[in-house]
């Protein structure tokens, strides 16, 4: 009788841990990220690539190659591996046009020898036509066409920059800075989860309703 009487006590114990985690979990896991900034300018000088109704990662290149290239393997492989099959989503860097096509090419090459790079897009554009894309954010953050941007930002499919209102450590968190291993592994890897899953969601809910 003791034992059945613990048995019974720890279920009734476990039982609402359990379901806190559970829901709590899944209030984590749906929620979707925050919108920080609306109406990020959409790219009209590219024939070919467009924000409008695709998931990116938008980057902005600098002239200085030799740094650059590190920095886009760290994307590569915290980032673009994990997710690069979802249909709609890119990783899309505006390049200045004093950006050398050889070395660029270049270092395409050498991230292609570890991952399909076909949903990376490089568009060369004038000085201007960068920045102004860049000053549509609203961020936080600075260009400038020789050290570009360290920083990667993640738009959704209606060009709203998504990123984070209660960060822990800059508060508003506008992009996610592509020189820390760190920051791209524990933050921005989740959030680039968590819009790709509201989409899909969506994408659910649209066909489930279809079919009705």
């Amino acid at each position: 009788m003791k034992i059945k009487k613990f048995f019974v006590l720890g279920i009734l114990f476990v039982l609402p841990v359990v379901a806190y985690l559970f829901f709590a979990s899944g209030v984590h896991n749906f929620a979707k990220l925050p919108v920080v900034s609306q109406d990020v300018a959409e790219l009209d000088f590219a024939k070919d690539h467009k924000l409008r109704d695709k998931i990116t990662v938008l980057g902005f290149l600098g002239t200085d190659l030799e740094k650059e290239g590190p920095v886009l393997f760290n994307l590569n492989q915290k980032i673009y591996k994990y997710f690069y099959e979802f249909k709609d989503f890119q990783f899309l860097y505006l390049v200045p046009k004093a950006v050398s096509h050889e070395k660029l090419q270049d270092i395409i090459r050498q991230l292609s020898r570890v991952s399909d790079m076909g949903h990376w897009k490089f568009v060369y554009a004038e000085e201007e036509q960068i920045k102004k894309v860049f000053n549509s954010l609203n961020s936080a953050h600075r260009w400038t066409q020789k050290s570009g941007s360290p920083y990667v930002f993640i738009v959704d499919k209606d060009r709203n920059l998504r990123g984070r209102d209660d960060d822990e450590d800059v508060g508003t968190l506008y992009g996610y800075n592509s020189t820390d291993i760190s920051e791209l592994a524990n933050k921005m890897k989740d959030d680039v989860k968590i819009v790709l899953a509201e989409y899909r969601l969506a994408l659910k809910k649209n066909n489930a309703d279809r079919q009705k």
